[in-house]
């Protein structure tokens, strides 16, 4: 895999009207013409999305929308889309061309954005064209950064992407995976199944970059299949500070690894990593509370052919299904996007480790979960769940450990889900 994985770059939305010029600001951001540029509004009908390097930032997503104002009823369907891209958003830029003006559609974006505090920078588009509009003096826009712009001539685009990199999220900077568990020179062992469902010729992604986020933390990683783990636990000098396993193999890993190494899988890591771990950790107690009859969600980020044996849509039903002691209703989303509306509908969101989406996207579907009132846990978490071994892959956890039996007595006293703010990575 050559380049940075999708879910690590800061996701730039870009929204206006239509031909506000918002693909042609797209095409000087970057230098290329990668976005099709037209006099004909609506040339934009989906989002698109394009990646890029934007020092001393670093890997970026930029996303062009459909027009804000267009028309009709699959002009209100494109708009409706657009404004989903607010769910992985991290920085919006609003594109006003001064001879359209500011309105109803900029009001409506902007109430979107502030609702999820969003950071947002103002850009009037044009100034080649409106001199005299170019200050963007609207009452609407006086309390954000603005700048004036010419996507055509290139006209103040270094300004603005010096204004970007100031106005990225102060927590933009991700949380490591796992180095800060880690001191220079420890040694992680991560075990690595080679079966059927592993993609032929390479690791899967959370497994790559598990190793490289070990490698810039100085750390030693050492990888080998499930059935080689004991043998390298006995050939190393001294234990490793931490083994890292597929969730498919957590029984393996538990048996082969000393109590005293501390053990997770790469699915807690990402739980911590892209999401919220005490929340997801919260939401494995409702395993317990599931009756015949439930209705439960499996959510997955990105879209792949099922196998015989696919986790998702085979091995978590039938776990459930035992822990339920009968059948169970489940449904399937697959891809980016927020969680279907009928949420309420279910008792229980399963959802997988999150590799594709960014951190803001998935703590967005956390949030409309909790909304909801449904707990929501991810594959990891839950193996180890209905595995019996979560508390042994919570050890490197141990404030999350504490708070696992509080939820847990909180699911046997009330049939509520527990409630806090989605934010915290957990400790």
């Amino acid at each position: 895999m050559n380049e940075t994985p999708r879910g690590q770059r800061l996701h730039l939305a870009i929204f206006g009207r239509r031909n506000a010029g918002k693909s042609s600001l797209i095409n000087a951001l970057t230098g290329q013409q990668v976005a099709i540029v037209a006099d004909v509004p609506g040339t934009t009908t989906d989002p698109v999305a394009k990646a890029m390097e934007l020092l001393p930032l670093g890997p970026v997503m930029l996303i062009d929308t459909a027009g804000l104002d267009d028309t009709g009823e699959l002009g209100r369907l494109r708009v409706e889309k657009s404004l989903d891209v607010l769910q992985k958003a991290d920085l919006v830029l609003l594109v006003v061309d001064p001879g359209q003006g500011f309105g109803a559609c900029e009001q409506d974006v902007l109430a979107h954005v502030r609702a999820r505090d969003l950071p947002v920078i103002a850009v009037i588009n044009k100034a080649d064209l409106y001199p005299e509009g170019a200050a963007g003096e609207w009452p609407e826009l006086s309390s954000l950064p603005r700048i004036p712009v010419s996507a055509r001539t290139g006209y103040g685009i270094d300004r603005l992407k010096r204004l970007i990199v100031g106005s990225a999220p102060r927590d933009w900077t991700l949380p490591t995976i796992a180095g800060d568990l880690l001191a220079p020179g420890d040694t992680v062992v991560l075990v690595v199944p080679i079966d059927k469902a592993a993609p032929k010729g390479r690791l899967i992604l959370p497994q790559q970059q598990v190793i490289r986020d070990v490698l810039e933390h100085d750390a030693v990683a050492v990888v080998v299949k499930e059935r080689e783990l004991r043998y390298v636990l006995n050939r190393l000098g001294h234990p490793p500070k931490l083994v890292v396993t597929d969730a498919s193999v957590y029984q393996r890993a538990v048996a082969d690894t000393p109590p005293e190494v501390l053990l997770t899988s790469f699915s807690i890591l990402f739980a911590r990593y892209k999401g919220d771990l005490e929340t997801l950790v919260a939401g494995a107690a409702a395993v317990g509370g599931l009756r015949p009859g439930d209705r439960i969600l499996i959510a997955e980020a990105c879209t792949h052919h099922p196998i015989a044996d696919d986790i998702g849509r085979v091995k978590i039903p039938r776990w459930l299904r035992q822990a339920a002691g009968g059948e169970l209703h489940f449904d399937v989303m697959s891809g980016g996007g927020p969680l279907p509306s009928n949420l309420g509908d279910y008792r229980l969101v399963v959802h997988c480790g999150a590799c594709m989406l960014n951190r803001r996207e998935m703590l967005s579907r956390i949030m409309q979960a909790q909304e909801a009132g449904v707990p929501i846990v991810n594959y990891g978490v839950l193996i180890a769940q209905v595995q019996g071994v979560l508390e042994r892959a919570l050890s490197p956890f141990p404030a999350v450990l504490e708070r696992l039996g509080a939820a847990m007595q909180t699911f046997d006293d009330a049939d509520v889900v527990p409630r806090r703010v989605p934010f915290g990575r957990g400790e």
